[in-house]
């Protein structure tokens, strides 16, 4: 992996961790750190206090391209809210499992729950 894909990766990771530090003001940077490029596990190292509260194994990716039918999905999801709704979209690949996908907005919502 170059420099620009490890560096835009930290990147990701240190935006993904800010957004859960900003989410659950309870928690100390020590609480929610984003891991060094190259480790194995998950991204985002939850401290035990916060896995109770947020118990999650985050995998973060960011890449040029995604896939543009994935914000073509949740754009049409976006266009059939009436009553402020939220969108979601699930979808499968033949023989797997259904995945959900929602802006991150929500899935916090959620997660605050």
């Amino acid at each position: 992996m170059s420099r620009v894909a490890k560096n835009k990766g930290r990147l990701g990771q240190q935006e993904i961790r800010d957004r859960l530090l900003e989410e659950f003001p309870e928690f100390e940077p020590d609480d929610i750190k984003s891991t060094v490029m190259g480790d194995t596990g998950a991204d985002i190292q939850l401290s035990p206090a916060a896995r109770k509260k947020i118990n999650l194994a985050v995998e973060v990716k960011r890449r040029k391209s995604l896939g543009k039918t994935f914000y073509e999905y949740l754009e049409q999801a976006r266009g059939h809210v009436k009553n402020g709704e939220d969108p979601v979209v699930f979808f499968r690949a033949d023989r797997k499992e259904w995945l959900v996908l929602t802006d991150i907005d929500f899935f916090m919502k959620l997660l605050k729950k």
